[in-house]
């Protein structure tokens, strides 16, 4: 597939990543700023409290260009890459975890080592997750009391 159609296999990718983490009973949460100003495609929370952040790349060129997912390791416990089965693979870092996509299904193909975040970042890392995620619950249950909320609670 070439990477004209980049948005939508970025998009396949991801839901077919996030579907995994609700198999696996993380919650994750989409477009997620991290407290270093970096965008992770996705954050989850896993059942013992650990962040995964999974950087989603469409392709060859998306991966090539962007220097920045090394920054994801202050914001998480684990870092994967997820890719669709079209990707060369022999590209991602060994030191990540891998989950492979096709349509909308995925596999975790390698687990990612495990770095464990300090406490107190930790803390404050589950408290914006936690604003982040009641804020778009509120948006989709009441967008114009959302924005309220938004303003108040000064979330994303």
């Amino acid at each position: 597939m070439s990477e004209a159609g980049a948005p939508a296999r970025t998009a396949r990718i991801r839901t077919a990543a996030a579907r995994l983490c609700g198999q696996l009973g993380w919650a994750p949460l989409h477009e997620v700023v991290l407290p270093n100003g970096r965008r992770a495609d996705i954050l989850a929370l896993r059942p013992d409290g650990g962040f995964v952040c999974i950087e989603v790349k469409s392709g060859p060129r998306d991966f090539l260009a962007d220097a920045k997912w090394p920054d994801y390791r202050a914001c998480c416990d684990a870092l994967f890459f997820a890719v669709d089965t079209d990707f060369p693979q022999a590209l991602l870092p060994g030191d990540t975890g891998l989950i492979v996509t096709w349509e909308l299904t995925a596999e975790l193909l390698r687990d990612a080592p495990a770095h464990p975040l300090p406490p107190a970042r930790r803390r404050a890392l589950l408290h914006r997750f936690a604003l982040l995620a009641a804020g778009r619950l509120a948006l989709h249950e009441d967008p114009a009391g959302a924005a309220m909320l938004r303003a108040g609670l000064l979330v994303e």
